[in-house]
């Protein structure tokens, strides 16, 4: 496969892509966040360039007999507090529960309740027709099946008994509990957002393909801006077995890049972002964070679980984003990594880094260290957190590195806290079946 240097009319492509999105730039006005580090990116920030962890023993539930019994979880977790409404809770999950509590956060910071109700009723009515939104989530999770585990233990696999006593056993909510596009629903209607719309399931790119798609509404003039959103809670006992069984999981510590890197650990969470047309924030007098320059995704298609050694789905996804952004890799300031400790992820990462940056790679970070895996909102956290720390001007170390794989040379990490060479920050995330994706953001100070 040829080096990106090697491309002869990249940078023409560069030039055209960049003069078309000027005219339409898309600017970030809220964000939020909420996993094991915090309950926003400034707290998860501040926690990982202290070189704190998340990753403990589990809580939640009684680990004592499972192969791995650490996570980073969400601690004090108190589900009517952070919704500001207790009986929602009978309608919705943990994962939910944090979707909607990190959208809420974004949607605060940018102004945009305020803004609509000082507006006349026509000109409000226009507002949320031109505000959508978007959800990335793991799609599923195995605990809305766990409702049915007493039914099924007293009537001792008899299908007449237990079709019986159902109705009096489990919750008549549970089919809402358990629809993937709950944080949507809720958000939107919380906030009286109307215009496009849309949940993806794509496991761990989910979150940067919610941004992706969110984007792309507003540059196609579909929406004046969009809330985009992903969560996920995937630490539970099932999840934890079967990622086990496939030898994805760490017994104690999840070490990307690392020389004894042996797998990865669950965390949970949600991130959001509030994303705008200039236009539009410059009417409101926004504060604009930074701004989204541009993403692509690829899949590899070869194996649900195997990665291609040589990296090819994530320098496709990596170029399409540069493509998209009209960028260089020489613009790239630092990269937030997949960075999910299993060995192959990890390895192949570290050869597409190597592939496209080369010598003058910028620096290289990853959070799952000390926030575990999040699953469908691993990318959409990162971002946030990528974009606080290029806004604070500095790259968080991997805190418990200590030596470089083998298998990763080449690549620009480190345990030490470090600066960006630019204002300008790339995450990458990548799932099951060969799934990546890569979004880029600049910062404002």
């Amino acid at each position: 496969m040829k080096s990106w240097q090697q491309g002869t009319d990249m940078t023409s492509d560069f030039t055209n892509h960049a003069a078309n999105h000027t005219a339409n730039k898309i600017v970030i006005t809220g964000t939020g966040a909420i996993c094991g580090a915090g309950q926003s990116p400034a707290e998860m920030v501040a926690r990982l360039v202290k070189g704190e962890t998340a990753v403990a023993h589990i809580q939640n539930w009684d680990a004592s007999s499972s192969p791995c019994q650490v996570a980073a979880e969400v601690v004090d977790y108190n589900g009517g507090k952070l919704l500001g409404d207790r009986k929602l809770l009978k309608l919705v999950r943990r994962s939910d529960v944090f979707g909607i509590y990190a959208g809420e956060q974004a949607i605060a910071q940018a102004g945009l309740n305020a803004w609509r109700a000082a507006l006349p009723e026509s000109e409000a009515l226009n507002y949320a027709d031109q505000t959508g939104c978007y959800v990335g989530s793991g799609g599923g999770a195995f605990e809305v099946n766990y409702d049915y585990f007493p039914l099924m233990a007293e009537t001792g696999g008899s299908l007449s008994e237990f079709g019986r006593e159902l109705p009096n056993m489990v919750n008549p909510m549970w089919l809402l509990r358990s629809l993937p596009n709950n944080v949507l629903c809720h958000v939107s209607i919380r906030n009286q957002l109307k215009g496009v719309n849309g949940c993806i399931t794509h496991h761990t790119t989910s979150g940067l393909l919610a941004v992706i798609e969110g984007a792309w509404a507003i540059r196609e003039k579909q929406a004046d801006r969009v809330i985009s959103i992903a969560h996920d809670a995937p630490i539970e006992p099932q999840t934890v077995l079967y990622l086990h069984q496939v030898g994805l999981l760490a017994s104690d510590a999840l070490l990307p890049f690392d020389a004894q890197h042996n797998g990865c650990v669950l965390g949970e969470g949600a991130g959001a972002f509030v994303l705008e047309s200039e236009a539009s924030a410059q009417e409101r007098g926004a504060v604009l964070l930074g701004e989204y320059l541009g993403g692509g995704d690829a899949v590899e298609g070869e194996s649900l679980f195997d990665v291609r050694a040589d990296g090819d789905g994530e320098i496709r996804a990596i170029k399409l984003a540069l493509k998209d952004a009209g960028l260089t890799p020489s613009d790239i300031g630092m990269i937030v990594a997949h960075g999910n400790g299993t060995p192959g992820s990890d390895e192949s990462e570290a050869v597409a880094l190597v592939n496209i940056f080369g010598e003058s790679m910028p620096p290289v970070t990853s959070s799952k260290w000390a926030i575990g895996h999040l699953f469908g909102a691993s990318g959409m956290v990162d971002m946030t957190f990528g974009l606080e720390c290029a806004r604070q001007k500095i790259v968080p170390g991997i805190a418990n590195f200590t030596q470089l794989a083998p298998g990763c040379k080449g690549l620009n990490v480190s345990s030490e806290n470090r600066e960006p060479t630019s204002n300008i920050v790339m995450i990458l995330a990548r799932g099951f079946a060969g799934t990546n994706a890569a979004v880029i953001l600049r910062a404002n100070p």
